[in-house]
């Protein structure tokens, strides 16, 4: 899959760097089904959003790429979503590791 190497190029949610199917239909099933969505998400309230049927969270790994996606919808690099890793845990603490 070719992913957008900006995000004017981005036309759905798989588009973006980072966003597979999985991603993608977590998303949609937040009601976020565009990348203009993902551009004006705030990636932790969309993670503290995402819970299973039992109201567990998801892996924090899911809120490291969301934070990858928000940040190249808004012009940054394509990078992987581990980068995001140590920004996650000194906002949040270790407690999400």
């Amino acid at each position: 899959m070719v992913k957008a190497s900006c995000a004017a190029e981005a036309r759905r949610l798989t588009d973006i760097p980072n966003i597979g199917p999985a991603i993608a239909a977590d998303l949609v099933g937040l009601g976020l089904t565009t990348p203009a969505h993902v551009k004006a998400m705030d990636p932790f309230e969309t993670y503290d959003r995402l819970r299973d049927p039992m109201g567990h969270r998801h892996d924090p790994c899911v809120l490291d790429t969301f934070m990858a996606a928000h940040d190249f919808m808004n012009g940054g690099p394509a990078r992987p979503w581990w980068y995001f890793t140590p920004q996650r845990k000194q906002l949040l603490g270790r407690s999400t590791d």
